[in-house]
């Protein structure tokens, strides 16, 4: 950042040091003047530096690292609030001023600067006030100043949460506590109907990274007119107590695609797509979570929804979609839409947690859809809670005036849907990279299959290999990669080529020259997440009819697929061909 005048940073001479040289100025800043008495002096500094550098560290927002705030004349200002001034110069900052002349001398440094003094605080010789982020400067150039954020206060230093699912998914052992903090969990983009990004949940929005406004739709009101956002990104992580989400110390970027009806062009969409591309370095965006699928059943090659997720996948992004909510109780309803068919992607299925906290009596949800896509791939590949789950909402919300049977509590209702299983595993992947940040998308997928719970009471394939275990998951040391068979498709510019894959699809029903043993999946111990029970003979490749790649001659008569034409309990009717939908049943 650029330095101004009488702002210097990192000037030892005048923060510690004194005036002179190291040795000069030692005597006079901390050692005093010697004798017993310089020497109780100096303990008694050394104490108050002890106290104070942790207490200032800890009023640091994280904009940089501890030490390089603003100094002038003897004046800190907290390196975040400096970002602050710096990008948004207009914005209103929240800010606690302290004062070596006392709480009257901190009134008196914002007179004349347009600020609002909320409180003064005689204890901390200090005021509370609202100032706009450019008149930092301006108190830079004043001496005696303590200047850091008001932030908000955390009864403890670690998540909690009254629900059963943190627990089961294996992320809640993964939050950390006070005395052995979590490692910082990266950015999830969540691409859905914005966000109400002041709430607690959110730490008060110092969370939420950035909000972007991509919908073409109408009414679209400000923040997330729908709830359904608020609700997914809390899941994945907030940190309100009581609700804390999968992964409560990662930002979150709010890409607005849905009106307030819970609806969105598939351009919107896709220009959330590309946005995460363009911006993924800023923000540190690694994982993406689509709580939504296209109208329109299409082959996912295809298909510029697919195609879109995709070129995240291959720039580094884990892309998590939900299944869908057109499932039935009498047998597969395939996952038919974009982005859940897409074979790259991590797809999720809803799971109902039973009435116990064992798995034994977890289930697929009924509505949860799974099957085969239209290209033959078996879908979802894990599952997650999502049935009777418990999120925050905006109060004005439609969805709040949609069910109002559905609050409760006060911000809070209680939702179903594979939209909300979802965001489950979006956090987790954030956990999972936390402790492994140089792992692809492929080596996260392979971690989160590979050491997937197993849920016998569950129809096999309903939630793919099982459900997640996100601190298994973590604590894995390598992990492989179930995509690498398609892998070979994928050309030097990061794009699938689909016409090379077809050619090897239609000479080969048996995918016998892709090379399945390729994979490794020997070397790797599938015996936990129940490989065994996925079996891949039941995908029948040998029996489908590869020539016009429409699986029309494909035996589907034991996935009775005529019987999963009718809408199933709690499902949701699918889009128009020109929009998407969100998944709450």
């Amino acid at each position: 950042m650029r330095e101004s005048t009488g702002w210097k940073r990192g000037v030892r001479s005048n923060a510690l040091w004194g005036s002179g040289s190291r040795g000069e100025s030692r005597k006079n800043a901390l050692w005093g003047s010697g004798g017993r008495d310089g020497r109780r002096f100096a303990m008694a500094a050394l104490v108050a530096l002890t106290l104070v550098v942790p207490l200032s560290a800890a009023a640091d927002d994280g904009g940089g690292k501890s030490g390089k705030g603003g100094k002038g004349n003897g004046t800190y200002i907290s390196p975040g609030l400096l970002e602050n001034a710096d990008k948004k110069p207009n914005q209103k900052l929240h800010v606690i001023i302290q004062s070596t002349a006392g709480t009257s001398g901190a009134v008196d440094s914002v007179n004349g600067l347009g600020a609002d003094i909320r409180r003064r605080l005689q204890s901390a010789d200090a005021v509370a006030v609202d100032i706009t982020a450019g008149k930092l400067s301006s108190l830079a150039k004043k001496s005696g100043l303590t200047i850091t954020p008001d932030s908000t206060v955390k009864l403890s230093a670690t998540a909690s949460t009254t629900q059963l699912w943190p627990y089961t998914s294996g992320n809640a052992y993964l939050w950390g506590s006070y005395t052995n903090p979590a490692p910082q969990a990266p950015t999830i983009a969540v691409v859905d109907s914005g966000i109400d990004a002041k709430r607690a949940d959110f730490d008060g929005g110092n969370r939420v990274a950035a909000q972007v406004n991509l919908s073409s739709m109408t009414p679209n009101s400000p923040g997330d007119g729908r709830g359904h956002g608020t609700f997914v990104a809390g899941i994945a992580a907030g940190s309100a107590p009581g609700f804390a989400g999968a992964a409560p110390n990662a930002k979150i970027v709010s890409l607005d695609v849905m009106d307030d009806t819970g609806t969105a062009r598939t351009s919107d969409v896709i220009a959330a797509c590309d946005w995460i591309l363009a911006n993924k370095g800023t923000y540190n965006i690694r994982v993406a979570n689509f709580s939504l699928h296209s109208g329109a059943r299409t082959n996912f090659y295809n298909d510029p929804l697919d195609r879109a997720v995709e070129k995240l996948w291959f720039n580094n992004v884990f892309v998590v979609a939900a299944a869908g909510n057109y499932g039935t109780a009498s047998g597969p309803s395939g996952v038919m839409y974009a982005p859940g068919n897409d074979p790259f992607v991590m797809t999720v299925g809803a799971i109902d947690l039973g009435t116990s906290v064992y798995a034994t009596d977890d289930t697929a949800a009924p509505w949860s859809a799974w099957g085969y896509t239209e290209d033959g791939f078996s879908k979802p590949e894990i599952g997650a809670a999502g049935r009777y789950m418990i999120g925050a909402v905006p109060t004005g919300s439609t969805l709040v005036a949609e069910r109002p049977d559905h609050i409760v509590s006060p911000g809070y209702m209680e939702l179903s849907g594979t939209s909300f299983a979802a965001p489950v595993v979006a956090g987790a992947a954030a956990q999972v990279l936390a402790r492994h940040p140089n792992w692809t998308p492929d080596q996260v997928k392979g971690a989160l299959m590979l050491t997937a719970r197993s849920l016998p009471s569950a129809v096999r394939g309903s939630l793919g290999v099982g459900g997640v275990n996100a601190y298994r998951a973590a604590m894995l040391t390598s992990a492989p990669n179930p995509n690498l068979v398609l892998r070979r498709f994928v050309t030097g510019d990061q794009r699938f080529d689909a016409a090379s894959w077809l050619a090897t699809v239609q000479a080969s029903a048996s995918w016998a020259d892709a090379s399945w043993a390729d994979a490794s999946w020997a070397d790797a111990s599938w015996s936990a997440a129940s490989w065994a029970d996925a079996s891949w003979a039941d995908a029948s490749w040998a029996d489908a009819s590869w020539a016009d790649a429409s699986w029309a001659d494909a035996s589907w008569a034991d996935a009775s697929w005529a019987d999963s034409a009718g809408d199933g309990v709690g499902s949701q009717p699918a889009a128009s061909s020109a929009a998407i939908n969100s998944l709450q049943p």
